[in-house]
């Protein structure tokens, strides 16, 4: 059974910095397409960033320049750095794997975790 585990989340003030930790187990493959995703109360789930199986990394262009995406060497733990945290960032935010060494564009992400809580307010 594929498990994902979040932590991490908090309050923090606008210009902070946060570390999300997603501890993953449970994989048949180790080099899968992993991301995060987030969704604020009334919003539409939007993909913050993923990583392939080959280390390649993407990121939407609200965190460019703030946020990065990285993976241990055993591929079970994944982290993002948030940098300068603004109020919209506020949101839940998830772990999640796709079966697939390539992050897809309409990627299904069949496996989640079960979000952690970052607020940005002062």
């Amino acid at each position: 059974e594929v498990q994902l585990v979040e932590s991490g989340g908090g309050l923090v003030q606008p210009g902070g910095s946060l570390r999300l930790v997603c501890a993953a187990s449970g994989y048949t493959y180790s080099s899968l397409c992993m991301g995060w995703f987030r969704q604020a109360p009334g919003k539409e789930r939007e993909r913050v960033s993923t990583i392939n199986g080959d280390g390649k990394t993407s990121y939407a262009d609200s965190v460019k320049g703030r946020f990065t995406i990285s993976q241990d060497n055993a591929k079970t733990t994944l982290y993002l750095q948030m940098n300068s945290l603004k109020p919209e960032d506020t949101a839940i935010y998830y772990c999640a794997a796709d079966n697939g060494y390539y992050c897809r564009l309409y990627g299904l992400f069949p496996y989640w975790g079960q979000g952690t809580q970052v607020t940005v307010s002062s």
